[in-house]
């Protein structure tokens, strides 16, 4: 029997910083603590014997309650698609990518601008990421124009579930998006048992930098896990302007605020299941702009990673995404690497393919030439097998002069299983190239994105369900003023 292929693997901490890094986190929370801004949040942590300034709100948490935390989170999350069906392990080295959200404007591939989003756009976005396997999720990764800021967190929900089977990456900007939002996922399932039984969403929950959970979010933590929802935590600090301007400072702070969220839903409901992720960024000084691309925003990610496999926890970060404007060489280059360092990194959920300008532009185009770039990463970390034993001595021994490798049934056996074959990378010959049009990779992808939806059947949810979440849609929209939905170009 052969042995299993060498997975590659990347760290870039040593165990003993690790344990450094974390330690200093459990002394920041205990002497500092943090503001928790949410009163439900701050009774959970007096009920806990937490030391609880009302007055300022700042929570000082000890270490045990932090470690029982960290006890009675699950080490592995597992979602489910709509029907329920399709299962994914988010934990261990398990790699899924998903679009980056939520962008506030989108690549117009006409005029190359950005523009605000309409519904047809987040009904394109949904789509393609159904049709792109290698994205295991969807996102809610664009936010609507067209309808009004009150309803559109479970709007562009409702459109995800519609158009896309995927299990979903989302949150809230407001605290009432929460419950219409969980009444279209108990829809998709049946019922909160079945809900909690097969998760379908990740709820996204950002701590402010330094050291603050809001009323906003944290209140989504303790949502999420009564709801028996996995929450993803966010923390995002930019070094030197609202973390310390080292790697390993931001690192202790990240940990802290992370693991502050984390208590807030094991206090909510011990053992709900809890991501250990982030969104933060080096913070670049010339331009006073978060650049994701950044190889040291990319370490930043990669290190905290590192710190929640540690503590035994499923993780995240925003990488394979570029601060680029458009599809040129800047994004190529950023969200390759970006995209391959999480693989080898081995973290769990990977957002960001498809996000241009510092997470505030989706590009559909660049959705699929990232799609390409993810199917690469898995090829990577898939390693490279022993195929056959002897490996070449017989297919030498076969050959003469008059047969060459590309004639042997070998080559037909293992040659789809050996190498991937990208559909947008350009490996013509240079005259093939010129006699094609010279097309460029935005320009192939912007070809890929139209002939995919334009020749691929919807693959909507079903009439009964439509039914109840445009029931439960309609009845939002009615209460912000809209007396119907916007088309949505399906």
């Amino acid at each position: 029997m052969m042995t299993p292929p060498l997975r590659p693997k990347l760290e870039l901490l040593r165990p003993e910083l690790v344990q450094s890094i974390v330690d200093e986190a459990l002394v920041l929370l205990d002497r500092q603590g943090v503001f928790v801004e949410n009163e439900n949040a701050l009774a959970l942590f007096r009920e806990a014997g937490q030391r609880v300034d009302g007055a300022s709100q700042r929570v000082r948490i000890s270490e045990k309650l932090v470690r029982d935390s960290l006890e009675s989170t699950p080490s592995e999350v597992r979602l489910y698609d709509r029907g329920g069906d399709r299962e994914f392990l988010v934990g261990r080295d398990e790699v899924h990518f998903d679009p980056g959200s939520a962008a506030i404007t989108v690549l117009d591939p006409e005029s190359g601008l950005h523009r605000k989003p309409v519904s047809p756009d987040l009904v394109r976005l949904a789509r393609l990421t159904d049709l792109l396997p290698h994205y295991h999720f969807q996102s809610t990764g664009l936010v609507p124009s067209d309808v009004p800021g009150s309803i559109a967190d479970s709007y562009r929900l409702f459109l995800a579930l519609q158009f896309s089977a995927k299990p979903v990456v989302t949150g809230t900007f407001r605290v009432e998006s929460f419950k219409p939002m969980l009444e279209m996922l108990t829809a998709v399932r049946g019922s909160a048992a079945a809900l909690a039984a097969k998760p379908l969403a990740i709820f996204d929950a950002c701590p402010s930098p330094p050291l603050k959970w809001s009323q906003l979010t944290s209140q989504s933590l303790i949502d999420a896990a009564r709801a028996g929802l996995p929450s993803q935590l966010i923390s995002m600090g930019m070094t030197g302007a609202t973390s310390p301007a080292t790697i390993t400072g931001t690192l202790v702070q990240h940990t802290a605020e992370n693991l502050c969220g984390l208590a807030i839903c094991q206090l909510a409901k011990k053992g709900a299941p809890v991501i250990f992720g982030g969104s933060p960024s080096s913070f670049d000084m010339r331009k006073g702009t978060t650049p994701m691309g950044a190889i040291e925003t990319m370490m930043i990610d990669m290190a905290y990673a590192q710190i929640g496999k540690t503590l035994g926890l499923p993780t995240h970060a925003y990488m394979g995404l570029t601060d680029a404007k458009v599809i040129d060489a800047q994004a190529g280059l950023e969200a390759a690497l970006g995209a391959v360092l999480a693989a080898l990194a081995g973290i769990n959920v990977v957002s960001g393919p498809g996000m241009l300008n510092f997470e505030s532009t989706q590009s559909l185009e660049k959705l699929a030439v990232d799609h390409e770039i993810c199917g690469m990463a898995y090829r990577l970390i898939e390693g490279i097998a022993q195929r056959d034993s002897p490996m070449a001595l017989p297919l030498f021994e076969a050959l003469s002069a008059s047969t060459q490798f590309l004639s042997l049934p070998h080559t037909k056996q293992w040659y789809r299983k050996e190498h991937t074959l990208p559909s947008l990378i350009d490996r013509d010959t240079y005259e093939d190239w010129l006699a094609s049009g010279r097309k460029s990779m935005a320009d192939r992808a912007a070809e890929d994105v139209r002939k995919r939806l334009a020749q691929t059947p919807l693959n909507r949810a079903g009439r009964p369900l439509r039914t109840e979440l445009e029931r439960i849609m309609l009845g939002e929209a009615k209460a912000a003023g809209l007396s119907r939905l916007p088309e949505a170009g399906d």
